[in-house]
């Protein structure tokens, strides 16, 4: 690596930090910087995505930018290095490329295959493997030492010419080769490989094709190496495969049309299907379900509850001065029955240790709101919840759902959750039958509020009602203390005076 007496290191790099507890990948969602231009200490350079949230990166020192070793949308483990900086870009040309731009350029497969072929072979190869080693995915693969980096970084070329070629160059070279104008010198002359289509990879090279693609040929019964290849550098695609299984369901010319047999349907209802990449959220919220679901015992109770007076007492709090400013609505109320039912029966607010096989009791009430967002399912929590007052406890509610909603909310935001409240009911559910966050003893369904006949005072009348449901780890939480706690809180919503009496 270059250094200089000054600074010592003259170009720097910045790896994909851990944002989280303990993530090992994160996705590269947007640059905000390009190769050549000035950045600061401090600076934001990338956004990035986690399983938990969406992340911007500052970088940690001054310089011009070097290189971008990842692409927008490329998935990146924790401790690669996505970019370098050049920390005295008037210092002239580098005496060399940077160690870790070296050891990206150590595994290239066209350069690592052309330097152990045979001298009069060197030429033809290069040209073959540069072709067939076309990404077929964002993810980039590392090179060997002395080849020349990808287009754009700015490394200088070690290598031979065909190697240094942006990707088109290699389609044209595999062209002359396949038409007999690239045989090397001293190589027996061969015969055209024989091509389906002008995309047809060349005879015993491994067809370009993404893996879901291969899948689907695989599916289909159709073979790769007989397809013609439309994608870009020659890369097999989706519709190709499609078009190949028509082509071979197809009915031969006969005589006798009504003994032809059904072309396939199996292309013409793929196509019709849309494959939606899981990773991120989704991904992290798959995982912590089923993880959640097949080890703790669930057990999940049920309750209706006339909710009218509670109805009334969101109604007062509106026209209060104490709560001027501040969003009054019944989720308010139930978390803070919630809470209540929790500092009434404290065993439920505990976590289950696996390891130590013990049962840890919290003194403290880390409130989770499931939150529905366009990057999937979050629950981020309230921290010291049971010691916030109602306004207090209403303006973090308020923050916590426009921080979701702008896709803001930080990995800390969304650790150590201790309970968790689902409100179901903004979408006109009546309950359901929450899965834990894992690591938690309880999640409340809250269902839908809805005006329905209920005998009050001995007379049937329209009231408002909802319906709860409390799921809890049987582990830690038998079905007497599951069940106080959710009588609590229905207690609570019937009668809201008692969250001055039982506070």
């Amino acid at each position: 690596m270059t250094s200089t007496a000054n600074t010592g290191q003259r170009f720097r790099e910045f790896k994909m930090p851990d944002v989280g507890e303990g993530l090992t990948e994160a996705e590269i969602l947007k640059w905000y910087v390009n190769v050549g231009d000035t950045v600061s200490d401090g600076q934001v350079v990338c956004e990035v995505e986690t399983a938990k949230a969406a992340v911007e990166l500052p970088i940690p020192f001054d310089g011009v930018v070097h290189e971008l070793r990842f692409g927008e949308g490329t998935t990146v483990d924790v401790g690669q290095v996505i970019i370098s900086v050049d920390t005295q870009p008037g210092a002239g040309p580098a005496e060399e490329a940077p160690a870790s731009t070296a050891a990206h350029a150590e595994k290239s497969a066209a350069s690592a295959l052309a330097e152990e072929a045979e001298p009069e072979q060197q030429g033809r190869q290069a040209v073959l493997v540069g072709y067939g080693a076309a990404p077929s995915s964002t993810k980039r693969r590392p090179r060997k030492a002395g080849a020349t980096a990808a287009a754009g970084r700015g490394v200088p070329s070690q290598a031979g010419a065909c190697a240094a070629a942006p990707q088109a160059s290699f389609t044209a070279a595999l062209q002359g080769e396949l038409n007999g104008h690239a045989a090397p010198a001293q190589a027996p002359a061969a015969a055209p490989a024989p091509a389906v289509g002008p995309g047809a990879p060349a005879t015993g090279a491994r067809p370009l094709a993404k893996p879901p693609v291969r899948k689907l040929a695989k599916d289909l019964g159709v073979d790769l190496v007989a397809i013609a290849a439309t994608g870009a550098d020659g890369v097999i695609t989706r519709e190709d495969v499609y078009a190949a299984a028509s082509a071979a369901a197809a009915p031969e010319p006969s005589a006798a049309p009504e003994q032809q047999p059904a072309p396939a349907a199996a292309p013409a209802l793929a196509a019709r299907e849309t494959r939606i990449p899981v990773k991120g959220v989704r991904k992290a919220t798959a995982q912590a379900m089923v993880a959640s679901a097949f080890t703790a015992p669930h057990v999940t109770e049920f309750v209706t509850v006339d909710v009218t007076r509670t109805m009334k007492l969101v109604q007062k709090l509106k026209d209060d001065p104490d709560m001027a400013g501040l969003r009054v609505n019944p989720l308010l109320i139930v978390a803070k029955a919630l809470l209540v039912a929790i500092r009434r029966n404290p065993d439920v607010n505990a976590a289950w240790d696996e390891e130590n096989q013990e049962i840890v009791r919290k003194d403290y009430v880390n409130l989770g709101i499931a939150a529905a967002t366009p990057r999937g399912l979050i629950v981020p929590n309230i921290k010291e919840a049971q010691a916030k007052t109602l306004p207090e406890l209403s303006q973090a509610l308020a923050d916590l759902v426009a921080t979701a909603r702008e896709g803001r909310t930080s990995p800390a935001d969304m650790s150590g959750g201790t309970v968790t409240i689902t409100n179901v009911g903004v979408f006109g559910i009546d309950t359901g039958t929450p899965i834990l966050n894992p690591g938690e003893s309880a999640i409340l369904a809250f269902g839908a509020i809805k005006l329905q006949p209920w005998v009050h005072k001995g007379k049937v009348k329209p009231r408002h009602v909802t319906t709860l449901a409390l799921s809890f780890d049987h582990r830690l939480v038998d079905g007497e203390l599951g069940s106080k706690v959710l009588a609590d809180i229905a207690a609570v919503l019937e009668n809201p005076k008692r969250l001055i009496t039982w506070a």
